[in-house]
This record gives C-alpha cells, sequence and structure tokens, in this order.
C-alpha cells in the first residue's frame, strides 16, 4: 500500500503539503481551545472578572473560526487529492490491463479485474481521505493532548498509563483478526462478478451466484461483528475515564491541589486523547481492507505483459500481406502437450485461405497467432517475410481485419460501429462495405440508416445481421490481411455465397483466411488446410484433397452427398 501511495502520490505534492499545514494548525488550535477555557474558569468566573471572560471568549470564538476554515480547506484539497490519486491509478491499471495478452488475463479473470479497478481502487481512495482529514490528526491530538494534560496536574495524568495502552490493545487485537477477513471479502467480491451465458441453466446459475452472496455475506458480517464489539468497549473506556477524572479530580480539587479550571481542561484533554485513540480505531477498521485492496492493484501494475513490442521494431514500409507459418508449434500455459504442431503454410494475397478441421483441432488457435494474441512455442509466423514478434503490435493489427465467431457490437450507430475500422470512412465507403457484407438492404430499412441506434453488444439485431455489420465493419478497415474466424457460420446458404462472391470481386489483392465449419463455405477456396489434432493432415485444393485426405473426405460426407461433392 505504501509503494502504491508513494508512486500516484508524488505529482500532488504541493496540496499535501497545504493539507498537512491546515491540519497542524487545526491540531493545534483545538489544544489551545481548553486552555483558554481553565483560564476563563480560573480567572474571569472565578474572580467574577466579566471583561476577562469577554476577552477570552472572543479569543476562543476566533480560534473556533479559524479552526472551521482550516478544516474546509484541508477538506477540499484533500478530497480532490485523494480523487485525483483514484484517477489516475484507474487510468494505470486501464493501460496496463490493455498490454496484457490473452494469458496475463486469463490469469486474473476478467470479474477479478474488474473488481481490482473499482471496488479495491475506491477501497484506498476512501482511506486516503480519512486519512487527509483523520489520521493526520490523530498522533498530533494525541502526543498534544498528552503533553498538555501533564502540564494541567501530573498526579491526574497517570489514569493516562491505564487508558491509552488498554484501547490500543483492544484496536490491536481486533485489527490482527480483522486483516485475513479482509482479504477473504475481496476475493469474495470478485466471484459475484459473473459472467453467465448458459441456457436452461438458470436454476444451477442462481444457485451458485447465492452460494457466492451467501459467503460475501457471512464474511462481511463477521467483520462487522468484530467491529461492533470494539465500538462498546472504546465507549466504555471512555465513559469509565470521564469518571475516575470527575471523582479523583474532585478530590485533587477538594484538597487544593488542582484548581477547577484546570479539571474542565484536563477533562478535555483526555477526551481529545481518546477522541485521538477513537479516529485511530476507525483507521484500524478501513485500512486493513484498504492494504489488501492495494496489494491486489499492485498485483496488476506490477504484472509483466509476455507479448510486448521489440526495442527496434521492423517495419514494412510496403506490406502486401503474404502470411507464412513455419514450423509453427504452440501450446497453452501449464497444458500436458502442444495445441499445434509443426505447421506450415503460406497464405498469400490475392488468394482464399480456408482452415478446416474438427472441433479441438486448433483452427482459432492458429488464427489467433497472426496477430498476436498469443506467441508461438516455437517457429514463427511471418508477415511479408518479418516475424509478426519483430513488428510494433498497432502495426501489425494495422493490417489485419478480424473477425471473429461471436460477433460484437458497440452502443451507437450503425454508422459509429463500422467506424471504428476506420475512423476517417465516408458514408459512401460504409454503404459499399456494407453492400459486399450483404447488409446494406437490412440496414436501409432500419429507421434511421447509417444512423440506426445499435444497442450495447448488438442485442436489437439478429445474429445473422450482427455477423455481417462485423464483416463490413472489417471491410471498412481495408486491411491487407483478413481473418474470418467461423464468421459465416451464422449467415444462410444464399447469403453466404453472395458474401463470398462479393468479397472475391472486392477485394481482390488482400489475403483471405477463412476458418470454417461448414464444407459449403469452402468448396471454392484457392487454399484448404485440413487441422486434426493441432497437425496439418492436409493442404490443398477441394480437389485434390477429396482424392488424397481421408480426414477432409469424412467432413465432407458428413456434411454432403456424393452427388454434391461431385
Amino acid at each position: 500500500m505504501i509503494r502504491l501511495l508513494s508512486t500516484y502520490l508524488r505529482p500532488y505534492r504541493r496540496a499535501l503539503a497545504v493539507v498537512m499545514v491546515l491540519v497542524v494548525v487545526q491540531a493545534l488550535a483545538n489544544l489551545y481551545l481548553p486552555n483558554l477555557n481553565a483560564d476563563i474558569i480560573n480567572n474571569g468566573v472565578v474572580k467574577g472578572d466579566t471583561g476577562y471572560i469577554v476577552r477570552t471568549g472572543g479569543l476562543m470564538l476566533l480560534v473556533t473560526f479559524l479552526v472551521g476554515v482550516c478544516a474546509i480547506v484541508a477538506v477540499y484539497f484533500g478530497s480532490r487529492t485523494a480523487m485525483a490519486f483514484g484517477r489516475d491509478v484507474r487510468s494505470a491499471i486501464f493501460r496496463r490491463v490493455m498490454s496484457f495478452s490473452q494469458k496475463e488475463t486469463n490469469v486474473f479473470g476478467t470479474p477479478s479485474l474488474i473488481t481490482r479497478n473499482t471496488n479495491d481502487v475506491q477501497q484506498v481512495q476512501m482511506v486516503l481521505i480519512m486519512i487527509f482529514n483523520v489520521m493526520l490528526m490523530a498522533p498530533i491530538m494525541l502526543v498534544g493532548g498528552v503533553i498538555m494534560a501533564v502540564r494541567e496536574d501530573v498526579p491526574l495524568s497517570g489514569l493516562l498509563i491505564v487508558i491509552v495502552p488498554l484501547v490500543a490493545i483492544v484496536m490491536g487485537v481486533i485489527a490482527t483478526r480483522a486483516m485475513p477477513l479482509f482479504q477473504s471479502m475481496q476475493k469474495r467480491t470478485d466471484r459475484i462478478q459473473q459472467v453467465i451465458r448458459a441456457f436452461v441453466r438458470t436454476d444451477h446459475d442462481e444457485a451458485r451466484y447465492d452460494v457466492a452472496n451467501r459467503d460475501l455475506t457471512d464474511t462481511s458480517l463477521r467483520v462487522n461483528r468484530l467491529f461492533a464489539t470494539m465500538i462498546p468497549f472504546l465507549f466504555g473506556i471512555m465513559n469509565l475515564s470521564t469518571v475516575a477524572i470527575v471523582w479523583f479530580g474532585g478530590l485533587r480539587i477538594d484538597s487544593g491541589g488542582m484548581p477547577i479550571g484546570n479539571l474542565s481542561a484536563f477533562l478535555q484533554y483526555v477526551m481529545q486523547v481518546l477522541m485521538a485513540v477513537m479516529m485511530a480505531a476507525l483507521m484500524f477498521v478501513m485500512v486493513p481492507r484498504a492494504a489488501v485492496a492495494a496489494g491486489r492493484i499492485q498485483e496488476v501494475l506490477d504484472s509483466k505483459a509476455e507479448i510486448f513490442d521489440p526495442a527496434v521494431p521492423a517495419e514494412l514500409p510496403d506490406p502486401h500481406g503474404l502470411v507464412e507459418f513455419d514450423n509453427v508449434e504452440f501450446g497453452y500455459p501449464g497444458a500436458e502437450r502442444p495445441v499445434l504442431s509443426r505447421i506450415s503454410f503460406s497464405a498469400r494475397p490475392g488468394q482464399t485461405t480456408a482452415i478446416i478441421g474438427s472441433t479441438g483441432s486448433g483452427k482459432t488457435t492458429l488464427v489467433n497467432l497472426i496477430p498476436r494474441f498469443y506467441d508461438v512455442t516455437s517457429g514463427s509466423v511471418c508477415i511479408d517475410g518479418v516475424d509478426v514478434r519483430q513488428m510494433r503490435q498497432e502495426a501489425l493489427w494495422g493490417l489485419i481485419g478480424m473477425v471473429p465467431q461471436k460477433a460484437f457490437l458497440f452502443s451507437g450507430t450503425v454508422a459509429s460501429n463500422l467506424r471504428y475500422g476506420d475512423a476517417k470512412a465516408s458514408d459512401d465507403e460504409i454503404w459499399q462495405a456494407l453492400e459486399i457484407a450483404q447488409a446494406r438492404d437490412f440496414v436501409s430499412e432500419m429507421t434511421g440508416g447509417l444512423e440506426a441506434e445499435i444497442d450495447q453488444g448488438g442485442t436489437n439485431v439478429s445474429g445473422g445481421q450482427r455477423q455481417r455489420l462485423a464483416i463490413a465493419r472489417a471491410v471498412v478497415r481495408k486491411p491487407k490481411i483478413f481473418i474470418f474466424d467461423d464468421s459465416f457460420s451464422a449467415l444462410d446458404v444464399r447469403t453466404d455465397q453472395q458474401l463470398r462472391a462479393a468479397l472475391r470481386h472486392e477485394i481482390q489483392g488482400a489475403t483471405v483466411i477463412i476458418v470454417a465449419q461448414r464444407v459449403g463455405t469452402i468448396l471454392h477456396a484457392d487454399q484448404i488446410v485440413v487441422l486434426d489434432g493441432g497437425n496439418v493432415v492436409g493442404l490443398g485444393t477441394h480437389a485434390e484433397l477429396i482424392e488424397k485426405c481421408e480426414t477432409y473426405q469424412e467432413i465432407v460426407y458428413s456434411q454432403l452427398t456424393r452427388e454434391e461433392v461431385a
């Protein structure tokens, strides 16, 4: 937590200095007020000096006004600094997560990353506000209160030897027990962030969420019970201390060893000491959880992405889009064996390369190596002869238009979604892309046309329409390499044929890579790569593979009759 605060509070040193000065002034003024109160009683009330009462009372009002002004300004600067800290940390987490490869994202998990950038940052922010407004003042009030109490009466100050350690012991025991509970709470907060994609699994998912929610509730109740136990102890100690001070102070006054005004001031100083301890106790409630949250944030910030730009990136001044897999092997972290082995083939500009295979054969993993969602374990993936690991990621992604199997649209309009592909695309270019993607007709019928509203995730359009808009977005980009990862599965056969014909006609110079489950989609591809168990078992045209590749024959004849194949 200290490292996180020192790093992200460094730009706000001046504001922190102002807050500290104001807090010190405020604390010293509060310590001065009981002394003025004692003077009014001893030199004004007891002696009947009204003028002295008025003058000293006026000074007390002035000091009180100063305390109020300092408190307002300190809270203002402290709150601004805490909010700026939260903004900077959230921004740093976001930038770090954006640099993550799929591996780092999977290590933390999407729900945990969301919690760390929201709930965890908020926990640290709240503690910062408490530090600026409470914690800075507490030690000054504690030490200053003890010194001033001793000045008022040394024998009576002996009560502090019992009171302060007793309170400290109570807080220490509770804080020690609270830390593991707070760690558990943050983990359980992660678990209630659940993404559900299931059908007819409502009861199961409700039960799973109920378990996670109940665990979090039970842990929260244990923490609250712990601190609910602390509060009566502290107030009990405070009340008993007041009784003891009044009792023994009365005896001191009766014996003539202490003026009555000093007893009033002594009582106020002890209350200030106890309030300082109470403020520290309040911090003990919040600091353990914030420390856990800060540690979780630091874990994200300290994570090093395994996929990063090279120190001296290679440039492609005139890219063509030639994709080459050279003896590629890839295995997921922790897997017993590689998903892909000895993969070698080339996808050339102006040609369509199709990748087909049974479920789990590694088709999607294969195309994910091109944009470096993962890096190969051995071998290389090259574009125009340059290893993708030697290129800047932004430059690499600029060459690729990728349409995943599950298309995702953003809230906005049809035009704003397509301009994610090219922010400068004109309306004519967008309509042309929609024409190629076989989406022009249904977009024209939508209210507003290009300005028709699209809900988050594209939930207000059908699956096929969503897929065609995603394809149009890739076409607008005008990349050198198109990757369609089973992107035609949501389309009917007629639309599929029309779309592929339009793609062949309109993007003749680009490299097109199609991952497909449906044989009809790839029959006319220039090259078909057949995968089985992560290995290339066939490479050629449909006519060549249907003659000599047994795996390809099984796939084809499971979907088409021999007459249709012929």
